[in-house]
């Protein structure tokens, strides 16, 4: 039996390899904008966050603007950002591996609900997971708190009622921070895109170095 009945994935830097393609469609986006381009060398700025916020803190542009940014950005995500997505290796032995000890499995990202389903067909994961959660089209249902509930619920479960058999996997601060504003353990990642330091303040219960290396904290 696994040690969590719902296990939920963040995709960007925990399932999918995804810098790639959201770093081209902030670009897209910055560029038919016409703001200052922010350093984006650093994608531990971006990656994780949600879309808004990035537009919002990152560019610095004002609510009006930045929901324009996030408009061009899923535009051009749609047509060619997405497709540049890779799965990591070990992610689908592992969700096969915890399905096959009972656990319920769910994609959590604040990405846009539509473009995380068809990532997951994209990088070859159809069947892995029971549920694909993530934000709404006008931005809503953004963050990690308001996620967690809704992808536990779309599995079936209740988060009152079954808050000890949850976990909250992710490689960022966003997802470390949403689990503790839930209740729920969280364990990272280090291979992904955040800060190992930074789960770590917020109760990371540990950081795996592989999707192989999680097994050991759910099993």
């Amino acid at each position: 039996m696994s040690k969590y009945k719902y296990v939920l994935f963040d995709l960007d830097g925990t399932v999918s390899e995804s810098v790639d393609g959201i770093k081209e469609s902030l670009e897209y986006a910055i560029s038919e904008i016409g703001c200052e381009r922010p350093n984006l060398e650093d994608y531990t700025l971006y990656v994780g966050p949600p879309l808004i916020d990035t537009f919002t803190g990152l560019c610095g542009l004002d609510s009006e603007t930045a929901e324009r940014g996030a408009r061009l950005y899923r535009d051009y995500y749609n047509k060619k950002g997405k497709f540049r997505n890779r799965a990591y290796g070990g992610v689908r032995e592992l969700a096969q591996r915890l399905k096959g000890d009972g656990a319920r499995l769910a994609v959590c990202t604040s990405k846009y609900e539509e473009f995380a389903k068809e990532i997951i067909g994209i990088i070859g994961l159809e069947g892995c997971f029971d549920a694909a959660c993530g934000s709404n089209l006008d931005g809503s249902r953004k963050d990690k708190k308001d996620l967690i509930p809704y992808a536990v619920k779309a599995l079936g479960g209740d988060l009152e009622r079954d808050r000890k058999d949850i976990v909250m996997l992710g490689d960022s601060r966003f997802d470390a921070y949403g689990a503790k504003l839930c209740g729920v353990d969280f364990i990272g990642v280090s291979y992904g895109y955040g800060s190992v330091e930074e789960m770590l303040g917020l109760g990371a219960k540990g950081i795996a170095a592989s999707p192989e290396g999680l097994y050991e904290y759910l099993k």
